[in-house]
């Protein structure tokens, strides 16, 4: 670690940052030469079958990202195989501003949400990352205690079907307010201004309609199902580009949903750690259950 510090540099404190799901994340204090301090943030899998994988990609990234005016953090050090740490671990620089999960707001932040997707997606890699994976299947659904059945059972022969043809496009793969720091400073209101999107390890080729719609179902458990078929709305508004036959959104924003059951405890474990109590395993279930449902009543 040191080795990768300015001659004369040290970590004089560390900060556990909460909120991921695959890595642990620190925040490291370095002590500078003139007596000032600058901070960087470590990422560390542990245990993670795929650490090598996701960290490369993540560096893919960021090198990517670099100068393209996304706000991303800026690479330092890597070390994907443990070759140095005792994990496989990302030493980056620290992006000002944190994430925003509360419901006051939420309408200021949207358009935000969707302008900075729209700005991603308009990235235009050299070298493609690798096709998207789709992260659940027909036969690994988890139905919901109570849910309708019949707007899952619909929603589940949609996903049956072949994929529809697309137009590629770079993907964040996980894109959603958990990942994307805002500023919270005076003058403006809470959350006028992203400061940064983080964790880009899932980063890949595919569909708008595949990121919009993880940050749409995102929204709809966090705020309520309307938000996540706004967000759509606003990404187009945005000046984003998403199929054109509603059978088509139908599937890849059900698939995202639907992808969602297999994980709802995983998912809402850090949004109560961030202060939303509310949001237990099963309230989470009752939203995605009225999502699913109102995906299937709009599209389907």
């Amino acid at each position: 670690m040191s080795r990768h510090l300015e001659v004369g540099e040290r970590i004089v404190g560390t900060e556990a940052l909460h909120g991921g799901i695959t890595a642990e994340m620190r925040r490291l204090t370095i002590g500078t030469r003139d007596g000032g301090t600058r901070d960087l943030v470590l990422r560390t899998f542990v245990d993670v079958e795929h650490a090598e994988d996701w960290l490369n990609r993540e560096v893919g990234a960021l090198t990517l990202l670099r100068g393209t005016g996304v706000p991303a953090p800026g690479l330092v050090a890597v070390d994907p195989t443990a070759a140095h740490c005792e994990y496989p671990s990302l030493l980056m620089t620290h992006l000002a501003g944190r994430t925003v999960l509360d419901d006051e707001g939420v309408e200021t932040r949207v358009p935000l949400l969707a302008r900075q997707l729209v700005a991603i997606h308009a990235v235009r890699p050299a070298e493609r990352p690798r096709g998207y994976v789709a992260l659940t299947t027909a036969d690994t659904v988890v139905v919901p205690k109570g849910a309708d059945a019949a707007a899952w059972a619909a929603a589940i022969d949609v996903i049956r079907e072949p994929a529809p043809p697309y137009e590629g496009r770079f993907l964040h793969r996980d894109f959603q307010p958990g990942n994307v720091l805002f500023d919270v400073e005076p003058p403006g209101p809470a959350g006028a201004r992203i400061t940064g999107v983080v964790d880009w390890a899932g980063t890949s080729w595919g569909p708008a309609d595949l990121d919009v719609a993880h940050c749409s179902t995102n929204l709809a458990l966090l705020h309520g199902p309307a938000w996540g078929l706004r967000f759509a709305e606003a990404y187009e508004e945005a000046g984003g580009v998403l199929a054109a036959a509603p059978s088509e959104r139908l599937y890849w924003w059900v698939r995202d949903a639907l992808a969602f059951s297999e994980e709802v405890r995983l998912v809402s474990r850090p949004w109560r750690e961030a202060g939303r109590t509310e949001l237990t395993a099963r309230a989470v279930e009752e939203r995605l259950d009225a999502y699913v449902t109102a995906l299937m009543d709009a599209l389907g």
